[in-house]
């Protein structure tokens, strides 16, 4: 007997002779071309997208995956139950070779709020299962909304066992906030205590590298347990692309950027569960958009890479006069735009800000300069209060900004002047940690970190791996922190370093549990703030 869990946790393709009615065909793939897992998302009340990419060799250095030349025939099909006793919907697609023989299919017409599962064939073979979700009807208020946000899943650092618990969970909604690839050749970007495995290929740079990293990295079968498990909504951040860019500008200089960024926007799209209506076109890939969760939550997913002025002062933590510049945007201003407008028209309970890079004010100095990071908000200081003034402008009743990058746990109260400590709190921010991205880390006691104590607005620090558990409620937004001990091996279990709710009409994360801290300590206070730099900084 066929067990739910079993279906969503593992196993790969089948033959199936004749599937869809369709007899065997002599011309089709000679071996499984659903080696990458299958994956959904973007849910509306009435659909989501669907996605697969065919690939029989996908490491081949290419990047065609060994498929031949040619368009493929594929079928899906959704159906209620896991067995697609009555399937609900099907479809045919065309896998074409241009686009990496991806398919992204938007099943339409099904139920609000419910529940499906998926599967694709191509000739005599057919997909693992996965399962999705519509969302809520827009009218309607959900009870609640279980979640989970992760980001940074750098390959060679660590096993992606996070992914694994995440899917053990079988959470709603799945957030990705960036960092999803990582562009370094091998022996490049190394953890601490060294690299578990290696990455394939030199440094991202052509179509062919592109494809070839997200095929490696979709090949690990604790990634396709968490794409299958539920419906993800992607952004991406840096490494997609390259380290810190910035719109047009790479981290160092390269005459063939555009190439680059072109390459990978294609590579991106054709990996990810995303509407055509996001195709790129040339280095643009349209990413910023909405969900709606009924009245409950509306995620605006953001794009704080492609639009944003260059850094003013470098990457790191710098005093920086033009961070505070007027002129300077880390969203463009179209997407601010968008973004205000939509403030005004969500009227849900809970407005999410799904991005990348950290929100909050974080000054490292405790005298009276602000060395902050220029990479994140605090570079584009005006950006940030344009958008905090545009939620208190329109009323937004609940805004927490969901954050990844940092390689870190942390909470935080968001203000509209962080130079006043006496400010009122106006929105909240939970930053995940990595999954893998640094290796194992460390506990500690969150306490002891100097920058808690010079940005009062700062609630938690934890630097080991891991990812974030949510619950939406209309009463409250609860979220528990999980790390994992180690991923220097596979296995680790998820365990809750702390706990905090934000309770409908009260900004600023409220801490309820934290898992007591035995020491030692890994760092002096001092040594734990520079490391901190220098985990967010440290690049090849």
């Amino acid at each position: 007997m066929v067990s739910r869990r079993g279906v969503l946790l593992g196993g790969g393709a089948v033959v199936v002779a004749g599937l869809f009615g369709r007899p065997a065909s002599a011309t089709g793939p000679a071996s499984d071309p659903f080696t990458l897992g299958v994956a959904s998302g973007d849910p509306t009340p009435d659909g989501f997208v669907l996605w697969t990419r065919l690939a029989v060799t996908p490491m081949a250095e290419d990047g065609r995956g060994g498929m031949a030349d040619r368009a493929y025939e594929v079928w899906w099909q959704v159906s209620p139950d896991e067995r697609f006793t009555r399937p609900v919907a099907s479809g045919m697609s065309w896998a074409e070779p241009s686009w990496a023989h991806s398919v992204h299919a938007e099943p339409t017409g099904l139920e609000p709020g419910r529940e499906y599962f998926y599967r694709f064939g191509v000739d005599r073979w057919v997909s693992p299962v996965g399962r999705t979700r519509t969302a809520p009807a827009r009218p309607t208020l959900p009870p609640a909304l279980n979640l989970a946000f992760l980001s940074c899943a750098q390959y060679e650092h660590g096993f992606f066992t996070g992914y694994r618990r995440i899917a053990e969970s079988e959470p709603e909604l799945i957030v990705h906030l960036g960092d999803y690839v990582y562009e370094y050749a091998a022996h490049v970007y190394n953890a601490p205590s060294g690299n578990v495995r290696d990455h394939a290929g030199p440094e991202t740079q052509t179509l062919a590298n592109y494809r070839q990293r997200f095929a490696q990295y979709k090949l690990d079968p604790d990634l396709q347990a968490a794409h299958a498990v539920a419906p993800w909504l992607v952004v991406f951040d840096d490494h997609e692309v390259d380290n810190n860019w910035a719109g047009p500008v790479p981290e160092r200089p390269n005459p063939r950027f555009d190439r680059r960024r072109t390459a990978a926007m294609r590579a991106y799209w054709e990996n990810m569960p995303l509407r055509y209506a996001r195709q790129p076109r040339g280095t643009a890939l349209p990413l910023h958009r909405r969900v709606r969760w009924g009245r409950l939550a509306t995620f605006h997913l953001l794009d704080t890479r492609q639009y944003r002025d260059d850094q003013g002062c470098g990457d790191g933590y710098r005093d920086c006069p033009a961070a505070a510049d007027p002129a300077r945007s880390i969203l463009g201003a179209p997407q601010e735009k968008w973004l205000l407008d939509g403030f005004r028209r969500s009227g849900a309970t809970w407005d999410v800000l799904a991005q990348q890079v950290f929100f909050a004010q974080r000054d490292r100095d405790p005298g009276p300069v602000l060395s902050t990071s220029q990479d994140a908000w605090d570079g584009y200081a005006a950006s940030r209060q344009r958008v905090v003034r545009g939620w208190l402008d329109a009323k937004v009743r609940n805004a927490v900004v969901l954050t990844g990058d940092v390689h870190a746990h942390w909470a935080a109260d968001v203000k509209l002047d962080f130079a006043d400590p006496d400010a009122p709190v106006v929105g909240s921010e939970l930053i995940c940690t990595s999954l893998t991205t640094g290796g194992d880390g460390f506990d500690s006691d969150p306490a002891t970190h100097p920058f808690l104590a010079n940005n009062k607005h700062l609630h938690l620090y934890n630097g080991q791996r891991g990812y974030v558990r949510a619950t939406v409620t209309p009463a409250e937004l609860a979220a528990d922190f999980m790390t994992l001990p180690y991923v220097h091996r596979a296995g680790a279990p998820a365990q809750r370093k702390a706990g905090f709710v934000i309770p409908d009409g009260v900004p600023g994360p409220q801490r309820r549990y934290l898992r007591p801290f035995t020491g030692p300590q890994a760092f002096a206070p001092r040594e734990l703030a520079d490391h901190t730099v220098w985990t967010e900084t440290e690049r090849p």
